[in-house]
């Protein structure tokens, strides 16, 4: 469950008291991981996948409550803003207009008189902050425009311009710095409290970066670019169960050959950030290490993009030889071939498995709990997927059909907490289930459909949904098949 997805008054789920009663609810249920998507800012179509930056924290998440005990807030600058009638769902144009000039007031406050690690703070995320913060700064400035449209020198970086716009733009760039301060301020103190409670935080890299990103803006030679400094071809995925035209995700490629000759540098900051902000860090799109599916930038679909060769083993080597052995979790879902096996294989990074996918064909396609090897991570269903009830109203019958001869499913039972007890009860080393999994809801507490914008990643839990009763069923289940949280 996405830290969106908790309930607050605000409008969207924050790193305030919520999170911490959500963190008492799974060490009361005997739970040992929450796995969350990414906390990076969100773009164009709120995607956690799509964002501004790959190592700054989304602002949105900062829980005001938490500033106002800190001083940096007072109850009437935001406690009487209307932020929404739907506590099920994030309204994320609502927190666009709302949210920063809330924040804004706190920044005003904490810059007016500095805390003492303020500026440990800057100086530990000087290989991404002043870019971070100056990249927002000029976005601000030219009205939300991606970064291609501003002006020729801004876009390529010249220095003079660059310098001019640190001095024009000084404000906003000590706000923006401001706001990352109270971000990971505030995430590390959530974090700490998880571990305390014996809670571990699954954190998650999307293997791309968005294209109007200070990732792009500010190294813009570790993609495929043209001289315009336009990608000449972008990500996605061919045609698949999930959309007969393949899914066009728009992302830059990276230039692996210009990365592997600075020794994969930027991949080593962006590793070493990710770990120590979580306690195992899942690595999205795993395949694409070994080929990635590249399209011709301009195309409408991805029906027309090839394979080409990812950087492999070489890449992962790099890493481990830098930082040593990571707890990483590889995303190996899609159009898998020998070549992806082998890199798992290589990496001995744990895989995914799936039980959604388990029952479109009669063998299980390596997906039913039988065939599951230990060094595995078993899940109901992922943020791209149904929950388990949703799941059952779309699947064909004879789809359904195996799914519940196979294990043993029943109405009285719940349908959701059947295929709960199907993963917990294989031999994979973890086992993740959708929190809208845990409360039986349906296909409208789905969290993403691939390849469709609008109306993705805004499903919320309603107050008092993880219940005492609920953490008490689940411990129970837990235990009997020996997942007790020690």
């Amino acid at each position: 469950m996405h830290l969106s997805s908790l309930s607050s008054p605000y409008g969207i789920g924050t790193m305030g008291q919520a999170a911490r009663d959500f963190v008492d609810f799974l060490a009361l249920a005997g739970q040992k991981y929450w796995q969350i998507l990414p906390i990076c800012p969100t773009s164009y179509g709120d995607s956690p996948y799509q964002s501004f930056s790959t190592f700054a924290g989304n602002p949105y998440f900062i829980d005001l409550d938490l500033l106002a005990a800190d001083g940096l807030l007072q109850p009437g600058e935001y406690k009487t803003i209307d932020w929404g009638g739907k506590p099920e769902c994030v309204d994320y144009g609502r927190l666009y207009e709302l949210r920063y000039p809330v924040l804004r007031k706190a920044c005003v406050r904490l810059l007016a008189e500095r805390p003492a690690d303020y500026e440990d703070f800057c100086r530990e995320n000087a290989f991404w902050l002043p870019d971070y913060a100056l990249f927002m700064a000029l976005k601000d400035a030219h009205q939300g425009a991606a970064w291609s449209g501003w002006e020729p020198e801004l876009v390529r970086r010249e220095p003079a311009a660059l310098e001019r716009a640190r001095a024009a733009y000084a404000r906003d760039i000590d706000f923006w710095q401001a706001v990352q301060y109270l971000f990971f301020r505030q995430w590390t103190a959530l974090k700490a409290y998880a571990n305390g409670k014996g809670v571990q935080i699954i954190g998650d890299l999307p293997i791309y970066v968005a294209a109007d990103s200070v990732d792009v803006w500010s190294s813009p030679e570790n993609f495929q670019l043209d001289r315009d400094l336009t990608p000449t071809e972008v990500a996605g995925c061919p045609p698949d169960a999930f959309s007969a035209t393949g899914q066009l995700w728009g992302n830059p490629l990276y230039d692996w050959d210009a990365m592997k000759r600075d020794d994969y540098s930027w991949w080593i900051r962006r590793i070493r950030h990710l770990c120590r902000i979580y306690d195992m860090v899942r690595i999205d799109h795993f395949r694409g290490f070994a080929g990635y599916y590249a399209i011709p930038y301009g195309s409408r679909d991805a029906c027309n993009g090839r394979w080409r060769t990812g950087p492999g083993m070489d890449l992962f080597r790099a890493i481990e030889n830098a930082l040593g052995r990571q707890n990483i979790i590889a995303e190996d879902l899609g159009f898998l071939t020998q070549d992806v096996d082998d890199l798992l294989n290589a990496t001995g990074y744990p895989g995914m498995k799936v039980l959604a996918f388990a029952f479109d064909s009669a063998d299980g396609g390596g997906y039913l709990p039988h065939d599951y090897k230990r060094a595995c991570i078993a899940y109901t269903g992922t943020h791209d997927n149904e929950p388990v009830n949703g799941w059952f109203e779309t699947v064909g019958p004879d789809t359904a059909a195996r799914a519940v001869e196979y294990l043993r499913l029943t109405k009285g039972e719940g349908y959701h907490w059947g295929m709960l007890r199907g993963i917990w009860a294989s031999v994979a080393d973890l086992a993740i289930v959708q929190a809208q999994d845990i409360l039986g809801l349906g296909h409208e507490a789905r969290m993403n459909t691939p390849s469709t914008l609008g109306g993705n990643w805004c499903w919320r839990a309603k107050p008092g949904a993880f219940s005492l009763r609920l953490a008490q069923k689940l411990r129970r289940v837990t235990e009997v098949y020996c997942r007790l949280a020690r």
